[in-house]
């Protein structure tokens, strides 16, 4: 207890507002604090006022706003010293406020505001030395005589926002206030007839006061020192003529009135910086307003204003920062508001604007320009900027530097000797931009700051100069001097005073002497306990004896124990050395050691010493003790884009179900998902722990997941340190409404014999990196943990002050068990002291297009890199031209090629667990969950070179070999399952018959080679379903509809199942419709339909019977053939009815499909075959796909936000590519996410689908 007041009784101030003190939380422990001075309680939930206050009789200055108290009653009277009272924001009445505390001579500053008073309170009179009194939003309606004719000492006087009707005219006695604000009060009766002797009044506030041109003296003019007036909502039709004359004017409020004019003549308002004209009915603004050139900020919202009512010469005011404009008639602005280069906000939103000037993108310091609510206006393109493009990751990603790098552009030399239109524009926008330079740099001269910076500029650049040549003459005096590292060794050792080690007498006379080494010096040793070795300890031993001439002679030993330490050994070998050069010695230094001591040695002793075992001494050395870890468990929550991390107790009952939790185990970091917890939270929680193992702990930490449902024994045994699952199960407790505790910084602040304690503004509750200073010391309270932070250049004393009021803070709030003390030194956070603060994070700045492997072998300094080259990207597929459509000719020759050298195919289908041979009947018809398995067994011709003439000679020349093929087909419905069986089966039987003759090739649907797809003549069909219908399966009348397309090459002709409905139709491609009755459905026929586009291929119509016929088709009865157009009424009623369907198919013409990925180390874009299909969507990139008039962004799911961000640069290079080579066909550019495509987006794919679930398969 000692301790305690001795630490707070020198503690001055404290500031523990945003703490919840409800209740009897209040700290018992602050009447230690005997001497402190101020202390602030803000929003620190107190009902009353603490009786813990009453002891502290040194108080001067108490805060306790926006709290809960109803009385200030007790307390503050046994304050005798108290010079302010601020009790804003309570709902203390009048009642409430003790008579005997306006009686103390030191009360200056009075502040009841935003309370419940309906009066004064009494004895308000008294307090003569009172300079503030602020008395606001209240209700108090009038103001006794007595208080304005005592407090003649008021300086700021705030009685806004309450129902004062009129002024006791002793206000005139108020000669030195210099802030009146009376804003808000009916003040009817109220003429300002006493304002005039005011002389030293600044600030003037009279907002909705009921002010008249009556009302308002003329001589107002004689308040010389007025600089703020505020007569907004007083219904006024003109400005008064008083503030005309008003020569220091700063600031004018006149909004909410009815003013339809100003007339400015020259020497009015030239010292105003802020205007404000909002609401009322002006129609032009003053011309003599261009004359205000220290004008910053100029409300005119909601007015009637138009284009010509603007002053054209508004460009001269380039000190504005702030314009707004809204809810006004402006169809244009002038030009030259892009001449205001200081501008900053700009407000025209809800005008008849059409229009901008061209430079209002050049403005470099606009930060917000609001222009909504303007219907016709369209905005001038921002002028490219290279510097802008190369931002972006350092990747250019403009359309001329990226068709410059697969070379498909001029060199920027050439290329600007051809393009004057470009470069003139260039021109143009570069000479709008050095003019706005040379104004900015205008509207700085008048700065006096920027004149001090130039001076001081100037004095640095002298001072760094003669440096310089001081630095030159030593360098040049040095160079004509041999360097002599023995001399520079010598000047910069740091040399010991032994006089202060050794005592005067040591040596003088004779005797023997002896030393331990001590933290690195010798300690003398009694003489009763010489011939005593610690074996883990070092000595020195001098005998000094008088020889028969009367000199001196000095033996000095060092003895090193058998376990001596190596910094105890060193010194004391160099205290040997330097005891004979303190004695002035000639003898030499002797080593002796433990079990090997010389005779001489011995004899100092009488040839007897004893060994003790251990060591006496302690090292020099500060000794590193591991800090023993403690298991904590923290629950997880997402505010925004943090994370944060509470901590609670290390129980399964702290569990819930809607949260996850981490908990740290040292050597394991656990990931504990609830069953109703979100996979986001769960996600940025494992980031965290990465973090969190690479800093805290280097790597050698586990990481664990698991969920509620699937928790290990280790998990329980790391929680509970038992391995099994708590009997009781885990609910939920956490309160919905639960809001973690707002978290409190506080700077430690040391004087001359005092400490403080002030807190340092959050905004919104943020606390942020740049807030802790190196030279100061942070204590960081969260409540759960407090944090002690300690800067590198911190001095010693303010550590130990930062220790000590580290300790009473932690005691002296109420916290819970699990709370701990925690310490921190500058650039070792810890990353759980670092989430406690936005924006600071361990991510090194690298290029994320690029894979591990290359940041390690390129680094990850991106300063480094970007000095070195730019970051690759490969785009070169986005210029390429589209792949042309293979002819009819073409086609069929390569058909032939591909079925050359085939002499036997034999299928199979998989049945059960078995694969059986494919029935002749079925050749070319796949179901899409089923698997199938063809051997094809191909001709292998020698190599000796012929002549054309001789193979036409030789047409059948036999093989010299064979190799066999066996193709695995899977439908994209069909599990893996049928791979398996393959694998362990049929491939078996087959490597054992044709052994290294074999090659096995996986294929999937529609992603089948040319090869295998020449094989089947172009008749390729793929239904729906299963081969074999299950077992008990009820027979339903089948409807089927099939799409035929091919896609670049007849070759790759696929007919495929589709949604058997209308809307599956399309002008330029033909399909079959099948009908198939029950048996029990006597009456109905087996019907097929062949339906022929008016846009479709003519090639196809043979083909598409032919597989009607022979593949679909099994009764004797004619497939019917019909255009589009002409069908029966029997045709659209299997559809379901007649629908409106496709008519156009050009998209065929344009349809191409990218992949961007970064899977390669860095960006790249490459492009699937013509051939494409749903399933080539990969679920991992962002994929591009143009129809011809929509380019789409296709999102993965499991797409990074990097590549996403790339992506979205790289379709835009890519449209503008296409604007140069296809004007007539403007791209649009859309994004998509998985499973929410759109028709326009799914018809570029044959037989879209669902999407496969990849987790279930």
């Amino acid at each position: 207890m000692a301790t305690t007041g001795g630490v707070l009784s020198f503690v001055k101030g404290i500031d523990f507002s945003r703490n919840d003190f409800s209740g009897d939380r209040f700290p018992h422990e602050l009447e230690a604090c005997t001497q402190m001075t101020w202390l602030k309680l803000n929003r620190s939930q107190l009902e009353r006022v603490p009786d813990e206050l009453s002891r502290l009789t040194n108080l001067e200055h108490l805060q306790m706003s926006r709290n809960s108290l109803t009385s200030v009653h007790g307390e503050l009277s046994d304050l005798p010293r108290l010079r302010s009272v601020i009790v804003r924001h309570n709902n203390i009445k009048t009642s409430g406020i003790p008579t005997d505390i306006f009686r103390m001579k030191d009360l200056t500053i009075i502040d009841f505001s935003h309370n419940q008073l309906r009066e004064v309170p009494p004895n308000l009179e008294y307090a003569k030395g009172a300079i503030v009194m602020n008395l606001s939003y209240n209700n108090i309606e009038n103001i006794p005589n007595q208080v304005f004719a005592n407090l003649v000492d008021l300086i700021h006087v705030d009685l806004s926002n309450n129902k004062i009707d009129m002024l006791p005219p002793q206000i005139r006695r108020l000669t030195l206030v210099q802030v009146l604000l009376l804003s808000n009060n009916p003040m009817s009766h109220f003429q300002l007839k006493q304002l005039p002797s005011m002389k030293a009044l600044r600030v003037l506030h009279m907002r909705n006061t009921n002010r008249t041109l009556d009302n308002i003296p003329p001589i107002l003019d004689d308040l010389e020192n007025l600089m703020d007036v505020d007569f907004a909502e007083n219904n006024l039709p003109k400005v008064p003529e008083a503030l005309y004359k008003l020569k220091k004017l700063r600031k004018l409020d006149l909004s909410g009135n009815k003013i339809s004019k100003i007339e400015l003549s020259d020497g009015f308002w030239e010292s105003l910086e802020t205007l404000n004209l909002s609401s009322n009915e002006l129609t032009v603004l003053p011309e003599g307003i261009i004359r205000m050139t220290r004008l910053q900020r100029l409300y005119a919202n909601n007015n009637k204003l138009t284009f010509e009512g603007i002053p054209s010469g508004i460009g001269k005011l380039i000190q504005l920062t702030v314009l707004h404009m809204s809810h006004n008639n402006l169809e244009l602005v002038p030009e030259g508001l892009s001449r205001c280069v200081k501008l900053q906000r700009l407000r025209l939103d809800h005008n008849r604007l059409f229009t901008l000037p061209e430079g209002i993108h050049l403005l470099p310091d606009l930060a917000e320009l609001h222009l909504h609510g303007n219907e016709d206006l369209v905005v001038p393109p921002k002028p490219s900027e290279k510097r802008r493009a190369l931002a972006f990751y350092n990747i250019d990603f403009s359309l001329q530097g990226q068709m410059r790098m697969v070379g498909q552009l001029k060199s920027e030399k050439e290329h600007s000797s051809t393009s004057s239109i470009g470069s003139a524009h260039k021109d143009v926008v570069q000479r709008k931009k050095d003019f706005i330079r040379r104004r900015r740099h205008q509207a700085d001269e008048n700065s006096a700051d920027k004149v001090i910076k130039g001076m001081t500029k100037i004095a640095g650049a002298t001072a760094e100069m003669k440096e310089r040549e001081r630095e030159e003459q030593e360098n040049a005096g040095s160079l004509s001097k041999p360097q002599n590292w023995k001399a520079h060794l010598e000047r910069s050792r740091n040399k010991l005073d032994y006089s202060d080690i050794f005592e005067e007498d040591v040596g003088t006379s004779e005797g023997l002497w002896m030393w331990e080494i001590d933290k690195f010096y010798p300690s003398l040793i009694e003489p009763e306990f010489h011939g005593q070795f610690f074996e883990a300890d070092a000595y020195l031993v001098l005998n000094t004896t008088v020889e028969t001439t009367g000199q001196l002679k000095h033996e000095i030993y060092y003895w090193l124990g058998e376990h001596a330490s190596l910094d105890r050994a060193m010194c004391a070998a160099m205290h040997a050395v330097g005891l004979r050069n303190h004695l002035n010695a000639t003898c030499r230094t002797t080593r002796e050691e433990q079990n090997e001591e010389s005779v001489e040695f011995l004899s100092l002793f009488g040839d007897e010493i004893i060994y003790l075992e251990g060591a006496r001494t302690t090292s020099g050395f500060f000794t590193v003790e591991k800090k023993v870890h403690k298991t904590r468990l923290y629950r997880v929550s997402v505010n925004g884009t943090a994370i944060e991390m509470e901590p609670v107790g290390v129980s399964s009952l702290s569990l819930d179900p809607r949260y996850a939790f981490l908990l740290d185990a040292e050597k394991t970091i656990w990931l504990w998902s609830g069953k109703k917890s979100r996979i986001t939270v769960a996600n940025k929680a494992r980031l965290f722990a990465e973090r969190m193992n690479k800093r805290d702990r280097k790597g050698a930490a586990a990481i664990e997941n698991c969920s509620q449902s699937q928790t290990p024994e280790e998990f329980w045994l790391a929680l509970t340190g038992v391995s099994t699952p708590p009997e009781d199960p885990i609910v939920e407790h956490v309160p919905d409404d639960f809001v973690p505790e707002r978290m409190r910084l506080y700077l430690v602040q040391i004087g001359m014999g005092f400490l403080e304690l002030p807190q340092v503004e959050l905004k919104h509750g943020v606390a942020k990196q740049e807030m802790l200073q190196t030279k100061c010391v942070y204590l960081l309270d969260c409540s759960s943990d407090v944090y002690l932070w300690t800067g590198k250049k911190a001095g010693r004393l303010l550590k130990m002050a930062g220790q000590r009021l580290l300790t009473e803070l932690y005691k002296m709030l109420q916290r819970p068990e699990h709370a701990e003390i925690i310490r921190e030194n500058e650039g070792e956070e810890s990353t759980m002291f670092r989430s406690k603060f936005a924006s600071w994070d361990d991510i090194i700045p690298v290029d994320f297009t690029r894979t591990a492997d290359s940041v390690q072998r390129r680094g990850a300094d991106t300063k480094i890199i970007l000095e070195r080259d730019k970051m690759k990207t490969d785009l070169t597929h986005l210029f390429l031209e589209r792949n042309p459509p293979m002819s009819s000719t073409d086609s069929e020759e390569l058909l032939k090629e591909c079925n050359e050298d085939l002499e036997l195919i034999e299928g199979f289908v998989l049945e059960g667990k078995k694969f059986v041979r494919l029935p002749e009947q079925e050749f070319g018809t796949f179901y899409t969950t089923d698997c199938y398995v063809f051997l094809c067994r191909y001709a292998v011709y020698g190599d000796d070179d012929t002549d054309l003439e001789d193979e036409e000679e030789a047409p059948d020349e036999k093989a010299d070999d064979f190799k066999c093929v066996v193709y695995f087909w899977q439908g994209r419905e069909a599990s893996n399952m049928g791979w398996l069986h393959f694998t362990f089966s049929l491939q078996q039987t087959f490597e054992r018959l044709f052994k290294d003759k074999l090659e096995v090739v996986r294929m999937h649907q529609q992603q089948e080679n040319h090869k295998f797809l020449a094989h089947f003549n172009k008749k390729f069909l793929i239904r729906s379903g299963k081969r074999r219908p299950a077992k008990g399966e009820k027979p339903v009348p089948k409807v089927e509809l099939f799409h035929m397309r091919a896609n670049g090459s007849s070759l790759c002709t696929r007919t495929i199942q589709v949604k058997a409905k209308a809307t599956s139709l399309c002008s330029g491609f033909c399909y079959i419709l099948h009908y198939e009755p029950t048996e029990e459905m006597v009456d109905d026929l087996e019907k097929t339909w062949v339906w022929i586009g008016n846009e479709s291929d003519v090639n196809e119509h043979t083909l598409l019977q032919e597989i009607a016929e022979k593949m679909i088709h099994q009764e004797e009865t004619s497939v019917e053939i019909i255009k589009e157009g002409d069908e029966p009424e029997e045709f659209w009623e299997r559809l379901g009815g007649h629908k409106r369907y496709k008519t156009d198919a050009s998209f065929m013409n344009y349809t191409r499909l990218f992949r961007c990925s970064n899977e390669k180390g860095y960006f790249s874009v490459s492009e699937k075959t013509v051939d494409f299909c749903q399933d080539d969507l990969n679920d991992d990139d962002v994929m591009i796909l143009d129809n011809g008039i929509i380019v789409y962004l296709w999102l993965g799911s499991k797409a990074s936000d990097v590549e996403i961000k790339l992506s979205y640069k790289a379709v835009n290079v890519y449209t503008a590519h296409l604007r140069m080579k296809q004007p007539d066909r403007p791209r649009t550019i859309m994004a998509t996410l998985k499973g929410r495509e759109t028709h326009r987006f799914t018809k570029c794919f044959h037989a879209w689908g669902n999407h496969k679930n990849y987790a279930v398969e």
